[in-house]
């Protein structure tokens, strides 16, 4: 392995909405050297798979198609001098900012000044959600599915049972019946579609039965899927099908951040950041999905665009520094807050917050035993709750604590 290569500003390890929008503004703000690095032969992230609308409205005026957003963004970034280096994995976040990466020529090590992380979001696979029975072909997650139709022009099944209710399930309905798929029914552990209404009235439209309060708990079929066990609020029942489709139930893509010296969040799943997106080792900062599931394309790119602008101060000596953060924590039915940290020196306009599960309450947020803000809130999981943070900023402290009283 060859010694550290330091003649990089800014080393950005993911080429999607994120990543290209913060590579942009970068490069709007002067800063000399970015070089993203992508895993996969094509830059664009997850939307060069997803054929089908609405992406790009916020940022072009203009509803597209997952692929042509993702053409467009990587155009800009070739037309801004931003160096997209594909077939680069990056293999270890080490202390100080240091990468070891697996590049065509061998495995090498960068020493950026900044690396922002922005590798985006993955779904639950199989093994995660303790689904039983057989080793078919045919199980597959939405990525795979787009990727299968989109890349490679090929269908993985022909009748599927699909599993979850979250808009990337209503679009993986799409891309079913845009190619002659036929579902044979959709599938949620819940008692309501996580999607919001009307949206989730799709499958009933198509005469897909949706099948509530149940969940699929084993699946037989060799070599390839035969049916699906599914148990509902009543009893089992056995659907016939030659494929499953698990869909939803985003994770953040932070294996690197698990395999290093960062603080990972262990409700959010992602690094831990404070409000300026930077990680517990000053040197990274992070944007977009690997924060948090999960958003959407236009969220991650105007968050990138926002973390790079922090970035380009701290590369200037303007950013405030990490000494003195606040931690922020999650109380009663709040499943994670986003930043967790919040330092003297403004920055992010709002916290994000998600709930665990369907609430109606008090929100509050706690400095000490004192109530420092709350609003009575009706929530669902998937959505984003938003408070001020300079509420926080104002009141200060060392510790605060948001939660919901039902």
């Amino acid at each position: 392995m060859c010694r550290p290569m330091a003649d990089i500003d800014v080393a950005i390890i993911g080429s999607g909405p994120a990543g290209i929008s913060a590579a942009l503004e970068l490069r709007r703000l002067g800063v000399r050297k970015i070089v993203i690095l992508e895993r996969e032969r094509e830059a664009g992230g997850v939307p060069r798979h997803c054929a089908h609308p609405p992406y790009g409205f916020w940022e072009f005026g203009r509803i597209m198609t997952g692929p042509a957003y993702a053409r467009r963004l990587v155009r800009l970034a070739a037309q801004a001098g931003v160096e997209i280096r594909t077939l680069n994995t990056v293999l270890d976040l080490l202390p100080g900012g240091v990468l070891d990466v697996a590049t065509p020529q061998g495995r090498v090590q960068l020493q950026p000044r900044r690396v922002m992380i922005t590798t985006g979001a993955r779904e639950t696979p199989r093994s995660a959600r303790l689904i039983s029975g057989e080793r078919p072909a045919g199980v597959i997650n939405t990525g795979a599915l787009q990727a299968y139709i989109h890349l490679h022009g090929m269908l993985p099944f022909r009748r599927p049972v699909i599993v979850g209710t979250e808009l990337v399930s209503l679009s993986a309905v799409y891309d079913c019946r845009a190619h002659g798929v036929r579902p044979v029914a959709v599938i949620e552990q819940n008692s309501r579609a996580t999607a919001r209404w009307p949206l989730n009235l799709f499958p009933k439209l198509l005469g897909i039965p949706t099948l509530y309060h149940s969940e699929v708990v084993a699946i037989a079929g060799m070599p390839r899927v035969t049916s699906v066990l599914v148990r509902g609020a009543g009893a089992d029942q056995k659907i016939a099908c030659d494929g499953v489709l698990l869909t939803g139930k985003f994770l953040p893509e932070a294996s690197l951040v698990r395999g290093s010296d960062l603080v990972l969040d262990p409700a959010a799943q992602g690094p831990a950041i404070d409000q300026f997106g930077r990680c517990s080792d000053p040197v990274y900062f992070a944007a977009g999905n690997v924060l948090r599931p999960v958003e959407t394309a236009g969220w991650c790119f105007r968050e990138g665009r926002r973390i790079a602008r922090y970035v380009a101060d701290d590369l200037a000596g303007r950013l405030a520094g990490p000494q003195g953060a606040a931690e922020i924590v999650c109380g009663d039915h709040v499943k994670f807050v986003v930043p967790q940290r919040l330092v003297p020196g403004g920055g992010a306009k709002h916290l994000e917050i998600r709930v665990r599960a369907a609430v109606q309450g008090r929100l509050r947020v706690l400095a000490g035993t004192n109530i420092i803000f709350e609003k009575n809130i009706s929530a669902l999981p998937e959505r984003r709750i938003l408070v001020p943070l300079r509420v926080l900023a104002e009141h200060g402290g060392d510790r605060f604590k948001v939660e919901i009283k039902s």
